[in-house]
């Protein structure tokens, strides 16, 4: 019975495909759902730090079925994205409606284009890490498939990764460290790579340019089939999911930096390195997304058997409420001192 609550996330694809083919209020009701009622239930709705028992986790981690969750929204992104494309453009709506649909697209982007992908690309098995970037690819975000697997999780908490944001860093200063940083980081791994398999830059090993290539043909596709206008919106859409991610990435390092040890080097990374949450709708929601301190602590767990840690700083609510308060930097700041006071990262 434990799997039938990944299928929460569903209702977003349902908002979706009512939002693509709905006018009015209907076109915002996954927006609503997501950055609305979850707050709200979060602020009201207590944490929950259990964790499987060891036979229990054994048997979750085995059942192909959580799996299977993860390959049904792997298909059903995809198909609210072909709706989404195919509606977008309509002029029997109007600018409103038509912007609810497009934040719609950006909010699948976000939560399945590029969480569903993180998931998978932290898998072993090639069609799943395929299916991994294939998800990105909806948000024009290949690249992050190899920062995040060989940079992000080497360098969290140190200057050099560029998904660590610094205490009292704005969010929106953070988007400027973030992006360009990912994607430059992304090169450079790439590039050490193919220096490592005396490979040229034009090889089938070039995973950067196969993935620039990819992206290309998918533009170039959208642009044939639907025009210019639906092509426009489509951008609109892959930045929305973009944001998204790097506004994740914000809220989980905050402030968070290993210090140096006696040898000039970082030493392993901990639990207490990424902020955590147990608020079970925001858990749920991005697939366990929220207990990330357990995650970078060993990124092979599967979602589904990720646990909560005693020593690990807490965020006061769940993701979505916390994305919405991070837009709001004085807020932000104060409430997050008081946080890092609490569990000893300020003094």
């Amino acid at each position: 019975m434990r799997i039938l609550k990944y299928f929460l996330p569903f209702i977003l694809f349902a908002g979706a495909w009512i939002s693509y083919h709905s006018i009015g209020i209907a076109c915002w009701i996954s927006i609503l759902f997501s950055f609305l009622f979850i707050p709200l239930a979060e602020l009201f709705l207590p944490a929950d730090e259990s964790n499987l028992s060891e036979s229990d986790e054994i048997a979750a981690k085995n059942n192909p079925f959580y799996d299977g969750v993860l390959y049904v929204a792997f298909v059903m992104h995809l198909v609210c994205l072909y709706a989404f494309l195919d509606q977008v453009a309509s002029e029997a709506i109007t600018t409103q409606d038509r912007l609810g649909r497009i934040l719609t697209a950006g909010l699948l982007a976000g939560i399945f284009g590029i969480n569903l992908a993180h998931e998978l690309g932290h898998r072993s098995i090639k069609v799943e890490q395929g299916m991994s970037k294939i998800l990105l690819a909806t948000s024009l975000y290949m690249h992050f498939f190899i920062e995040h697997n060989r940079g992000h999780h080497t360098h969290v908490g140190t200057p050099d990764d560029p998904s660590t944001a610094k205490y009292r860093q704005s969010i929106f200063a953070f988007y400027f460290q973030t992006i360009p940083g990912t994607y430059l980081s992304a090169w450079r791994i790439n590039n050490k790579i193919l220096k490592n398999q005396q490979a040229g830059f034009f090889s089938i090993q070039n995973e950067m340019l196969l993935f620039h290539l990819f992206q290309g043909l998918l533009l170039v596709g959208i642009y044939g089939m639907w025009g210019l206008a639906t092509l426009g919106y489509f951008l609109v859409a892959a930045c929305i999911g973009i944001l998204l991610l790097e506004s994740v990435n914000y809220i989980e390092h905050y402030g968070l930096m290993r210090e140096l040890n006696k040898s000039n080097r970082y030493g392993r990374v901990q639990p207490e390195h990424s902020w955590n949450s147990n608020h079970l709708l925001g858990r749920i929601l991005l697939f366990e997304l929220s207990r990330h301190s357990d995650h970078h602590y060993l990124a092979s767990r599967k979602y589904q058997v990720l646990r909560h840690h005693a020593g690990a700083p807490q965020m006061p609510t769940g993701y979505p409420g916390m994305l919405i308060l991070a837009l709001i930097p004085p807020l932000y700041f104060v409430v997050m001192d008081r946080q890092m006071r609490k569990y000893g990262v300020l003094e």
